[in-house]
């Protein structure tokens, strides 16, 4: 599931969000493997202006959690280029 996440990160397609977000928020395991930055392959300001003008209930649950970690540190130094390297040598290997 993570992989497909990462797959879908690497399109970059603000669409794919509430995707992301549904299988993040799928069960335990997947909360807690799932990144909150893999919601974010479009860029952090671009995908929390699509949560904040989708308007869905689970947008908003996921416009919450992505500013709360925002807030806790999460995206400091965020790069979805520096982010797709990573899993891609992550995943070669």
């Amino acid at each position: 599931m993570k992989l497909c996440c990462v797959q879908l990160f690497n399109a970059a397609d603000l669409t794919d969000v509430l995707l992301i977000w549904q299988a993040k928020e799928s069960g335990w395991d997947a909360r807690c493997s799932i990144d909150v930055q893999l919601l974010c392959g479009a860029g952090l300001h671009e995908t929390i202006a699509y949560l904040a003008a989708e308007g869905s209930p689970g947008a908003a649950a996921a416009l919450s959690y992505l500013r709360e970690c925002e807030v806790a540190g999460d995206f400091a130094g965020f790069s979805p280029a520096e982010w797709s390297r990573w899993y891609s040598t992550y995943y070669a290997s």
